[in-house]
């Protein structure tokens, strides 16, 4: 029988409600999934993010098949069995080009793509075989580039809070007679609590999911074939299928929902998880709709389980943030990739990948990205991006390595969120300002600075802390590009303040800081 459309089904599109099943027919179409050793060294992948994606593609492989849905699917061999029938390449591109010679397809359909990379892989190869390319529009999403683009358009300045908004209105949700509930579109001076000095206390843990059968041969495959990558798979209890990821989400309303807007920002050590929901992975696969995450944020707050701040909080991510990001992504690519507004060129220090440091804070955050996969927003923004940031490093580094050790990681979400709100490397189109800080930031909103060697409130000495050093050195570098930020004002006019003899100790501690760090690279 001639096979009439090959579904290419990409491993951040595991959707059983994607338009690729609209027409569908398993009589004349297949579906075809790979795992190919290219998509976890193309950046240097955390083994977490691995196992994550490459499991959650074989649940939900099984998953179609015992629908009675054929499934060309093409596992990943261990080391020991050698080449492979691609001639051992082993990238995207080499295994479709193989499934299409085995196959012969009469057209291609795929779901947009989550990679600027892999769409345009995708259009060479079906150009290469002569066949048609159909790509369908993500529903898994809100809204789409084009609409994006739309908003976008005639606009001086992108800003979130105007795009958040306006879905807001349009979709109906947390609205009242044409107004937002409460009376304000955020809460994000009620959602910047810190913990004090006797920490959060017991946080209700999060559900955890023991590896299966499926999960554990995974997770011995990767440890085998992927040894020499960062991380470590002794703790995954992340879900992998969809009825596991709704658990996951009902275990988030219930426990941790309520206090997540007021400790959304908070920091402790040794403490990943806090009242964060452990979602994102789960909804960048599309095992869960953000429809049904926001839903169930929605109803909690209709039914008094949690409060509005919370609520609002938690909706804002979802409906603003990840729909905002995606339409920079897609109506910036491909020549947002090379940004670097800032000029910015320092090599990532090497305790990225190896959490080795006496600075407490990056050892911390650090610490647990490596061991889970897993930082949240504020560790992301504000202790790992920031340092980064501050020092001058190339966005290009920073980039990659936030793609390779984040478990939700894809570059649609990660790229906007790294290189445009963490780095400032667009110039101010993603955020209307760097954001940088002292370490007295994160003395305020984490217990950090207790254990850790360096004095935030220094900027010069022994002990000066290196937020605080590089803080001061950031605005005096970057002080000609900065005078016209209005949200920057203010630290600009206590850099000023500042005596010139007290500024320069500040640039040649700065600059002995750059020396040592580049050459504990080199050793």
């Amino acid at each position: 029988m001639v096979l009439s459309t090959l579904a290419l089904i990409l491993g951040d599109q595991l959707d059983r409600q994607s338009p690729i099943f609209e027409g569908f027919d398993p009589k004349r179409d297949v579906v075809w999934m790979a795992e190919v050793a290219g998509e976890s060294t193309h950046v240097w992948s955390h083994k977490v993010r691995t196992v994550f994606f490459l499991t959650a593609m074989r649940h939900f492989r099984d998953e179609l098949k015992a629908e009675g849905i054929r499934v060309d699917y093409r596992e990943l061999p261990v080391k020991s069995e050698g080449r492979t029938r691609v001639g051992g390449e082993e990238t995207l591109a080499a295994a479709l080009r193989d499934a299409i010679d085995r196959l012969k397809p009469l057209r291609l359909v795929v779901v947009h793509p989550g990679e600027w990379r892999v769409r345009e892989e995708l259009r060479l190869i079906a150009d290469e075989a002569g066949l048609e390319l159909v790509e369908l529009d993500d529903t898994h999403f809100y809204t789409t580039p084009d609409d994006f683009a739309r908003h976008a358009n005639g606009r001086k300045q992108l800003r979130l809070e105007f795009f958040y908004r306006e879905l807001r209105k349009r979709l109906d949700i947390l609205m009242e007679d044409g107004a937002p509930v409460g009376g304000e579109w955020n809460y994000d001076k009620e959602n910047r609590g810190a913990f004090g000095k006797k920490g959060p206390g017991k946080v209700p843990a999060a559900r955890r999911f023991k590896p299966d059968t499926t999960t554990q041969a995974v997770i011995d495959l990767v440890n085998e074939r992927f040894a020499e990558h960062p991380g470590t798979l002794d703790d995954f209890d992340w879900p992998v299928s969809v009825a596991d990821a709704r658990l996951a989400l009902k275990d988030f309303i219930r426990h941790r929902l309520p206090s997540f807007g007021e400790y959304q920002d908070a920091m402790w050590t040794a403490e990943p998880w806090l009242y964060h929901s452990r979602l994102s992975a789960a909804m960048n696969v599309k095992l869960l709709d953000p429809r049904e995450v926001v839903d169930a944020a929605v109803a909690a707050y209709e039914s008094g389980a949690a409060p509005l701040e919370a609520v609002e909080g938690f909706v804002r991510q979802i409906l603003g943030w990840r729909e905002y990001v995606r339409g920079i992504y897609w109506t910036q690519m491909p020549k947002y990739l090379e940004r670097n507004a800032l000029r910015a060129n320092e090599p990532l220090p090497n305790f990225y990948w190896t959490g080795e440091t006496d600075y407490a804070c990056l050892r911390d955050a650090i610490g647990q990205t490596l061991q889970y996969g897993y930082a949240h927003h504020i560790q992301r923004l504000m202790v790992t991006g920031l340092f980064a940031m501050m020092l001058g490093v190339d966005p290009q580094q920073v980039h990659e390595w936030y793609l390779a050790v984040y478990i939700d990681a894809v570059e649609w979400v990660e790229l906007p969120n790294t290189l445009g709100m963490s780095q400032h490397a667009d110039g101010g189109l993603m955020a209307s300002k760097p954001y940088c800080a002292t370490g007295k930031y994160l003395q305020r909103m984490s217990n950090y600075c207790a254990g850790c060697r360096y004095d935030p409130a220094k900027a010069t000495g022994d002990d000066a802390c290196p937020f605080t050093t590089l803080y001061w050195d950031f605005l005096a570098r970057h002080r000609d590009r900065l005078a016209g930020n209005n949200r920057m004002a203010m630290q600009l006019k206590n850099l000023e303040r500042k005596p010139a003899d007290e500024l320069s100790a500040i640039r040649q501690q700065a600059a002995k800081l750059r020396e040592q760090l580049a050459a504990a690279n080199d050793q």
